[in-house]
Order: C-alpha cells, then structure tokens, then sequence
C-alpha cells in the first residue's frame, strides 16, 4: 500500500483499497475476429486458491509474469492466445481470448483446444457456466441458415445491441459439445466497446445462471411446505379439543419438531435466495447497458430473459415468503400453546397451593390440640409437685385442708402453664422471624 508521505494529515487504512476496488475488473480490449471460451466455478474458499495456484502454474508454463497474490483479476497474453482470472464471493471465473480463426464454421475449434488437457482437467470446483463466443467482421456472410447451422438447429434470439451497431445471437441453450454458445457480429464498433460487449454480454449469462440456481432448491421444498403448511392448520384444529395436559405438551413437542424443521429450510435458503435477487438484478442492469434494438421476427435478449428468468425469480420469492410466513405462524402458534400449557400450569398450582392451605390449617389445629394436652399434662404435674409441697406444710396449724388447697391451687397453675407456654412461643417464634426480617431489610 503506498505511503503518501505529502500529506499533511493521516488517511484511513483502506482509502486505498477503496480506489482499487473501482478498477479491480477493467474492460479488455477484444478485437474482431475473435473467439473466446469462458467458464465460471462455485468454489470455496480453499478451492479457489488451488484455483489461483492452477493461474500461476499456467503462467510458468509459457514463462510470463504470475499474478501478485491476493489478486482479484488478471489479464495475461501467453502467445497464442489470453487469459483473464477473476475472483468473486462464490464463484471464479476464467476467460480464454484467441483471435486465431481455424475454421471457417466459427465453433468447431475453440480456444480450449489451445491449452494444456492436464491442466484444464484440473481446474477446481464446479462449473455452472461454460460457453463460447465468437466475434466476427460483420461483413462475414451469415444468414439466418447459417446460424441456425451455427447453433445446431436451436431456436434463436437475436438482437442488435450497442443501439444497432453489433448483432447478438445466442440460443440459451447446451449444444452437442456440453457448451453454451455466443455469437457477436461487429457491425462498427471499436475494440473498446466490444472488449464491454462482451465482458457484459459474458457477465449476463454468467450472473443468469448463477441466479437460477436457487429455482431447483424452491421446488425441491416447496411440497414440503405444503405440508408442513397443512400438519400446522391440524395441529391448530385440534388445540381446542385438547383434554389433558399430556396432550398439550405432546402438541407442543410436535410444534417444536415442525419449528426445526422450517429452520433448517430457512437456514439452507435464506443466503441462496438473496444472492439471487442480487444476480437478478445484475442481469437486469448488463441488459440496460447492452441496449439493444430489437430485430423483426426475433425474440430479443431482453425480451427472453424476462418472460423466462423473471417466473423463475418469482417462484423463489414465492418459497421465501412462505418460508417466513410459516415460520411466523408457527411462532404464533407456539405462542398460544405455551400460553395454555402455562394456564394448565398455574391451574394445577393453584389446586396444590389450596391443598397445602388445608393441609397447613390442619396441622394447626392438630398443634393448638397437643399444645392444649400439654398444658393439661404439665398442670397435672405441676398440681402434683404443689401436693407433694403440701404435705410437708403445718396445714393444721394453719387450720387448712389440702385438698381444698389443692382445688384452688389448680386453675392457678392451669393459668400459669398457659401463660408461660404463650410466653415461650412468643419468643421462640415471633421474636427471630421478625429480628431475620430486620436483618434482611438492613
């Protein structure tokens, strides 16, 4: 990174990287003739610096400068033919440019044909697009016979991009080679603005099928969400009729069970689904910036991939919206039923509250009754000990009789054991409850 030592003021650590980043993948130069093969890999992470490495290994083999690291894009000639590298998020892409013309049917030899077999057999990941295109003088014969030729007998779209000034004609289809196929016809435009046709023209297709991978994973789970969307509306049919607690909790489980489920399902779509409204919309925005004219009797570009891509997009946006409205639902759902499972709950707490109540009324009137024994018992005693404290008085003396004595000496000592057993609950109960209360609220 350079080190601007002339101002006087310090930058941001990515100022730098944010120039860059505008001219990290510049438009070439194409001239016409031309042929070139272009092939894009979803790889990971790991893949894609083998992939690297795989670039600077063919720049050795033809003795030219290898890439810096961490480069995003990479333009080489190597003598008889180019190459251009470009690293995106999920994807690498790889371009092969000629202007060698072999043949005159323009797609029976390929630029592949000019690289090492060992070396492209080993290119790493999985190609999602994998096509040719040819660019010719427009003064090259080629009437709709011919194409037709060209593109082995398959419907064509034709149009004329860059306002009228270039023919595109393509079929958006494999042909017998496993390839796409691109044909271009320069009808006076310079090497610059073809080098941007063709960079977008290969940007459209490329970005188009990257977008239409998440249309096989919508139809893969969209019967799936039907029925989950139907095992929802039962359980919530049944929710009414639910008897026990056990039940409830078993629905519960079951809603939970459905929950993971969804989850997984959104897990394994939520990142595919936006990256392809991200790859739609670039495909939208290269089809404004090829501007193309229409050409009678043909089905354009534009017009193809609107009538074909945009239901594919709709269909995906269709399985994400059900995916969020379930999950929403489901929520709901659980919602509800805890909420019940909560007031069966606090039902059965309450009934285990009002037996505790009883049980703890009973055992205090079974305390107050032993209380009442105790006091009978220790009065007795107590009445016992005054007898034998009796008989050692000089009562006669006195002109007493111990048994009347006695008989009066009993309410006093029933009044006395009571009032002492009082005394004694006071303080062994009253008196540390409230000096713990004190203790907590200091």
């Amino acid at each position: 990174m350079p080190d601007f030592f002339c101002l006087p003021f310090s930058t941001h650590p990515l100022r730098d990287a944010l120039y860059d980043e505008l001219h990290a993948r510049p438009f070439h130069l194409v001239a016409t003739p031309q042929k070139l093969t272009h092939l894009a890999f979803r790889a990971e992470a790991a893949e894609m610096d083998a992939a690297f490495d795989l670039l600077c290994d063919l720049c050795r083999r033809y003795s030219v400068n290898q890439p810096a690291p961490e480069t995003v894009s990479f333009i080489q000639d190597l003598g008889r033919f180019s190459v251009r590298w470009e690293r995106h998020m999920e994807f690498y892409a790889v371009t092969f440019l000629s202007s060698c013309q072999d043949s005159p049917t323009p797609f029976d030899t390929t630029v592949l044909q000019l690289l090492p077999a060992d070396w492209l057999g080993a290119l790493p990941g999985r190609a999602v697009a994998a096509f040719h295109l040819v660019v010719e003088e427009g003064s090259t014969p080629c009437d709709l016979d011919v194409l037709s030729r060209h593109f082995e007998g398959q419907k064509l779209i034709i149009s004329r991009p860059k306002n009228g000034k270039a023919q595109l004609c393509t079929a958006f289809k494999l042909h017998g080679d496993g390839f796409g196929r691109f044909h271009i016809r320069n009808l006076g435009i310079d090497d610059y603005q073809m080098g941007r046709l063709v960079q977008r023209v290969i940007e459209l297709e490329t970005y188009r099928l990257l977008a239409q991978l998440s249309l096989p994973i919508a139809k893969r789970i969209a019967p799936d969400l039907s029925e989950m969307d139907r095992q929802l509306s039962d359980m919530l049919g049944s929710l009414s009729t639910l008897d026990s607690s056990r039940a409830e909790r078993e629905l519960l489980y079951r809603l939970s069970r459905l929950a993971a489920r969804l989850e997984t399902y959104r897990t394994e779509t939520n990142y595919r689904f936006s990256a392809t409204r991200a790859y739609h919309d670039l495909v939208l925005s290269r089809l404004q910036n090829i501007r193309e004219v229409e050409v009678e009797e043909h089905m354009s570009v534009n017009e193809f991939l609107s009538r074909r891509l945009v239901p594919a997009l709709r269909t995906c946006e269709s399985v994400q919206n059900r995916l969020e409205d379930l999950s929403r639902r489901i929520e709901r759902a659980g919602d509800l039923l805890r909420t019940r499972v909560n007031l069966t709950m606090q039902e059965q707490n309450k009934s285990l509250l009002a037996s505790m109540d009883r049980r703890s009324r009973l055992q205090f009137r079974m305390q107050e009754t032993v209380e009442g024994l105790s006091v009978a018992a220790i009065s007795y005693y107590m009445v016992g000990l005054v007898s034998y404290l009796l008989s050692g008085l000089p009562l006669e003396h006195w002109h007493l009789e111990k048994k009347v004595v006695l008989a009066f000496a009993v309410p006093a000592v029933v009044a006395l054991v009571w009032w002492m057993t009082q005394r004694i609950k006071h303080r062994l109960i009253k008196d540390p409850l409230g000096k713990e209360q004190n203790t907590s609220h200091g």
